[in-house]
């Protein structure tokens, strides 16, 4: 039997801009994402029958029908029917490290790696193009978490531009077990409070506009220059979740009393990270921030910026 583990590590934003309003129902953005050194480990089994399996131990994780790993999976079988009928379904555990419902890509980036553990069980030999094109179908991070790296993505998610990679930086991750933040809650009660700015923002440049905003942090990044990224973190998604949410601004205030970088809520949350310029800085912040909060539901994990998507292992 054929079988491979990959690594498939979480993303932060470091810029969400939501210009407008799409005909699709979502919102025309413009990001800035990046991938962590956290990560899951995927390990994918064929196991000779046409059964798609999901073995994973952690309480958070949706049943199968709702988990995107498995979702890949059915679009693999929906697309490649002919190895599906020679190579049969799979088996798949998933090692649940990036927490769930955390603005961090956590099911995006399951799925992705089991398209790419599945073109090579199977082996297909598809290409990243043509990987990012069957995650496109998935999500709108799906495309991203395949390759990894740095990139600006617009539309809805799914166009990238990729920038040089960033491995420098290192940051602290800090989420209460007990949030779980709705994307689509989000982006609805943005839309609702300040949906009439992003009408403004498409009537009067469209994402042209947010593109030049992100432009000083472009920059930045190109430059590997880290005060500069800290000081240009920007997630309009806060306005929405800050207020809402008293926790979440409770722990974005602690590491701002924090000597570092710069802080920000990641996605739509309830993760915040604080970027530091070292692990050693890292370690100690997070030591200081969990005795001032002080709270048991507070989980915390340090990372480093990497510039590597979904890693095959075997």
């Amino acid at each position: 039997m054929r079988s491979y583990s990959l690594l498939a590590p979480a993303k932060i934003n470091l810029y969400l801009e939501i210009v407008g309003d799409r005909p699709d129902g979502y919102h025309e953005l413009v990001m800035i994402l990046q991938t962590i050194s956290l990560c899951d480990r995927i390990n994918l089994l064929a196991n000779c029958t046409d059964a798609i399996r999901i073995h994973c131990d952690h309480p958070q994780l949706p049943p199968a029908q709702h988990n995107l790993a498995y979702k890949a999976a059915q679009l693999m079988v929906k697309q490649f029917p002919d190895a599906f009928a020679q190579y049969g379904g799979v088996e798949i555990t998933i090692d649940k490290q990036i927490p769930v419902a955390a603005g961090l890509a956590g099911g995006s980036t399951d799925a992705a790696a089991v398209l790419v553990g599945m073109s090579k069980m199977w082996q297909l030999g598809l290409t990243l193009p043509e990987l990012q094109t069957l995650a496109t179908k998935l999500g709108s991070d799906v495309p991203f978490c395949v390759t990894g790296g740095t990139a600006i993505a617009t539309g809805r998610g799914e166009q990238l531009d990729f920038l040089n990679g960033l491995d420098n930086l290192a940051v602290v991750l800090a989420k209460h077990r007990h949030l779980e933040i709705s994307t689509a809650w989000a982006y609805q009660t943005y839309r609702q409070q300040f949906g009439s700015e992003s009408i403004s923002k498409a009537e009067n440049g469209q994402s042209g506009t947010a593109q030049i905003h992100s432009e000083p942090l472009v920059k930045a990044i190109t430059q590997e220059n880290g005060i500069q990224i800290g000081q240009l973190l920007h997630n309009d998604l806060q306005k929405v979740v800050l207020p809402a949410l008293p926790e979440v601004a409770q722990l974005r205030k602690a590491f701002q009393r924090e000597g570092i970088l710069g802080t920000m809520m990641s996605g739509s949350g309830s993760t915040v990270f604080a970027l530091c310029d070292s692990q050693l800085q890292a370690q100690q912040i997070k030591q200081d921030v969990k005795a001032e909060m002080n709270d048991p539901d507070l989980y915390f994990w340090i990372a480093q910026f990497s510039s590597a998507g979904i890693q095959v292992l075997a």
